[in-house]
């Protein structure tokens, strides 16, 4: 679900593409994502090693990333692998990229949010999201996002690193074959922030909801 002491990510932005590459869709092979995990462990940080086919989502994203915060989740069930989703055949936030992204996706079973907010840009005003601003917090069953960056302060009970993505069993989520993933029993990150494409969820409840625009994001 970085760039904290504790959960750190190399620079997840695609390098730029020459004038006039090609486009639709070819996979364009970018530098290789890593997600490290508490400082105990950095040196074993996620790598993704063959990305293609591996969507986290199983609809076409719009290509606009929006900004998710929270004080705090806590989390039992937890999955992280690599991935590209896809947007839309001809849409106009494709630019040089072929109309994909490439993300860690992380899964996670059960999920507690403390003060989340979510933003999205659109040209100067943001539609801000806010949820579990008081005593109830936000809960989530099944929860997954698609991020191409994410910081916090993290830690993990019953980790495992290495694994093949499409074995994972801790939540309910897979990745293909041959890719590089990690699991735990229970994750923990505080102060949360991520740039995420897309977010599914079995069940999302979000007492205290409010929506509206703002001149400023989360």
């Amino acid at each position: 679900m970085a760039s904290s002491p504790d959960l750190s990510s190399t620079d997840p932005t695609p390098a730029p593409e020459p004038a006039g590459g090609a486009r639709g869709g070819r996979v364009r092979y970018r530098r290789a994502a890593v997600l490290a995990i508490p400082a105990t462990l950095v040196a074993a940080g996620l790598a993704i090693l063959t990305a293609q086919g591996a969507l986290g989502v199983q609809f076409a994203i719009s290509g606009m990333p929006f900004t998710v915060t929270a004080t705090d989740l806590t989390g039992t069930g937890f999955e992280q692998f690599g991935g590209l989703d896809n947007m839309a055949d001809g849409s106009p936030n494709a630019g040089d990229t072929g109309g994909q992204v490439l993300v860690v996706t992380s899964a996670i079973k059960n999920a507690t949010l403390t003060k989340l907010c979510q933003s999205v840009d659109l040209g100067g005003t943001n539609l801000l999201i806010k949820a579990g601003q008081g005593a109830k917090k936000v809960t989530a069953t099944d929860l997954t996002t698609d991020s191409t960056e994410l910081s916090g302060d993290a830690s993990f009970d019953g980790i495992e690193i290495g694994n093949d993505a499409s074995t994972l069993n801790k939540a309910n989520a897979k990745g293909p074959i041959g890719v590089f993933s990690q699991q735990a029993d229970t994750v923990h990150i505080a102060n949360l922030r991520q740039t995420n494409y897309a977010t599914t969820a079995a069940v999302f409840k979000l007492p205290g909801l409010k929506l509206g625009f703002s001149d400023s994001g989360c």
